[in-house]
């Protein structure tokens, strides 16, 4: 039995290649970037103007002129217009071109119009005021997003603004989830007294499709002919494969023997963490096998300390270590690391974690009231102090 630590380095020395793909804009969000995205002009790429009201050369306020002629109207998507007499004013709107030979923008708040006649009523302005300089944001060809970016609804906007109809992506990972028993049956079926209605596949989904990763899911009975049958093939079709079941000590867990006859390589099997310690992982040629214990709880924090950080790895995400303090004691008395649920709060700028009492691995109900869970270390002893500070792992953000 290897520790947690063992683990979470041997799968991240088995990282996938999925390669790329190019998709439509449309279809970006929360995919990863992959390739570095350049200003294709100065941001802004003309002098904008900021406000509505009038175009002014700011050296003739500073001697005294309060009344500007009005000679036209800068309209905001219209071709820059030249102020001919560098005396007078252009009415302007919000997101037009600054006229040529004006350089500064005082609003119609501070202006009274007459017919061809705008008087300010203010005895200072700035040289400049209101007005957005071209190149201010960013000059042409400057770095706007680099690549291993997650792509968010901001960089959207970016990626639109330079025009990126079609987006270079890494492609997701072809992934299949598995159930296996006999006993459990379609969400849809009322379950007979000794039944219970698939849950691990579709909270597994859920977790995976919150990265947009599609999967498929399939089942299949306690059978090693069907499995094996099933598993050659599968293994030849998907990037990663998630199971859910089957690979405890009980006589119908056929899994590990079954990857074992089809020649996949084990990587481990049995890691000392509660919950979860029967996790089975291995891979064959480009497929990843994570064969997690069939408990409930078991099967989402496998999935979020295992899974997940393999995938960010192989796709290029980095993502920081959250830390959170306990806010009571925990007795823990087996030597292994205890994977605890917890509800958080942020108080002076510190994230606090209360532990949620669960009824072990199979308490599906107490994920509902938890937000996360704290990664508590193997060690000597059996108390962990109120104060102490541990790695946190949320899936309420998730989404």
């Amino acid at each position: 039995m290897i520790t947690v630590a063992e683990a979470k380095e041997l799968i991240l020395q088995h990282p996938g290649d999925f390669g790329t793909e190019c998709i439509p804009l449309a279809q970006a969000l929360g995919r990863i970037l992959k390739e570095d995205i350049y200003a294709d002009r100065d941001f802004p790429p003309f002098n904008r103007v900021a406000m509505d009201g009038i175009a002014i050369n700011y050296r003739f306020f500073q001697y005294g002129v309060r009344d500007f002629k009005i000679e036209g109207i800068q309209a905001a998507g219209a071709a820059q217009q030249t102020l001919e007499n560098a005396a007078n004013c252009y009415e302007v709107m919000t997101g037009a071109c600054l006229p040529a030979n004006t350089d500064t923008v005082i609003r119609y708040e501070d202006l009274d119009i007459q017919t061809l006649m705008a008087s300010v009523n203010l005895t200072e302005i700035k040289e400049g005021q209101n007005v957005h300089t071209q190149g201010s944001d960013t000059e042409k060809d400057s770095l706007l997003i680099a690549k291993e970016t997650r792509i968010t609804a901001a960089e959207i906007g970016v990626l639109a603004t330079v025009g990126k109809a079609v987006v270079t992506v890494a492609k997701l990972p072809k992934v299949l989830i598995v159930s296996t028993g006999d006993e459990l049956v379609n969400i849809s079926e009322q379950p007979l007294p000794h039944q219970i209605r698939k849950s691990n596949v579709h909270s597994l989904a859920a977790l995976l499709e919150a990265h947009r990763i599609p999967v498929t899911l399939i089942h299949l009975n306690d059978e090693k002919a069907q499995i094996t049958a099933s598993m050659k093939q599968y293994l030849q079709a998907y990037d990663a494969i998630l199971c859910s079941g089957a690979v405890s000590k009980g006589k119908f867990d056929y899994l590990p023997e079954v990857f074992d006859e089809l020649g996949v390589q084990k990587l481990f099997h049995r890691v000392s963490q509660r919950p979860g310690k029967p996790f089975w992982m291995g891979t064959y040629k480009q497929c990843r096998i994570f064969a997690f214990p069939g408990n409930p709880v078991s099967t989402y924090v496998n999935c979020m300390m295992y899974f997940t950080p393999w995938y960010y790895q192989t796709t290029g995400i980095t993502v920081p270590e959250i830390s959170a303090i306990l806010t009571e004691e925990v007795h823990f008395k087996p030597a292994l690391t205890y994977f605890l649920q917890v509800v958080t709060h942020v108080e002076n700028g510190q994230l606090f974690a209360t532990p949620v009492k669960g009824n072990g691995s199979g308490d599906l109900a107490s994920l509902v009231q938890a937000d996360g869970f704290i990664c508590l270390p193997k060690k000597e002893g059996t108390t962990y102090a109120k104060g102490s500070v541990h790695t946190y792992v949320g899936y309420r953000t998730m989404y």
